[in-house]
């Protein structure tokens, strides 16, 4: 399982209603589902994969998160996850929104395009870096907000977010954890909230 989802499962209570956006396969709604009894229910948008997560027994809904979540009444999920995919949204404030109105509390997960390696693949060669964590060339990668953990706190701010936690991956074997939490900026590869109104 990705990192960022190992981190996250500590915020997500026994027994809870879950809703995953962007759930890809249904592996981790799978594993919630196993580990702690959550009922859950998956959102995504790639035939191949919903046929996947639905083999897998999980109850997933075809669905564009981009053209609006109003199907779901307020609160009605305990916590709504985003999980690597608020940069591939048209919208990522108004999908922020509509997670926070649809669940007592939300977890997003993101890539953190202000980590040095991009930095300085950026400044050296003057190309968008391509790499193991960001695998697409700048004109087929699915990533269409390109966003840094201040961008997304300012947002938080500027939105009336409360962020109740935030953990930050350093690296792809953990490495820079230590840095990455004192200037996750820099040094965090991927960037998880835990956030509520």
């Amino acid at each position: 399982m990705r990192q960022d989802l190992t981190h996250i499962v500590r915020w997500i209570a026994p027994g809870s209603r879950v809703l995953d956006l962007g759930c890809g396969d249904g592996e981790f709604l799978q594993q919630l589902r196993e580990r702690l009894e959550v009922r859950g229910t998956g959102l995504e948008i790639d035939d191949g994969r919903i046929t996947t997560a639905m083999g897998r027994g999980l109850d997933i809904i075809k669905q564009n998160m981009d053209e609006g979540l109003g199907n779901f009444p307020d609160q009605s999920f305990d916590t709504v996850v985003l999980a690597h995919a608020l940069q591939a949204v048209r919208h990522p404030d108004l999908v922020l929104a509509e997670m926070l109105r649809i669940g007592r509390e939300c977890i997003v997960t993101f890539p953190n395009f202000g980590q040095w390696r991009c930095r300085l693949h950026l400044g050296v060669f003057g190309r968008m870096p391509v790499s193991r964590l960001m695998p697409y060339s700048w004109y087929d990668t699915p990533n269409i907000h390109f966003c840094t953990v201040r961008d997304f706190e300012v947002l938080c701010r500027e939105q009336g977010i409360r962020i109740l936690a935030r953990d930050m991956v350093g690296g792809p074997g953990g490495e820079n954890r230590l840095m990455a939490r004192f200037w996750p900026n820099l040094f965090a590869t991927t960037a998880i909230y835990h956030i509520t109104r």
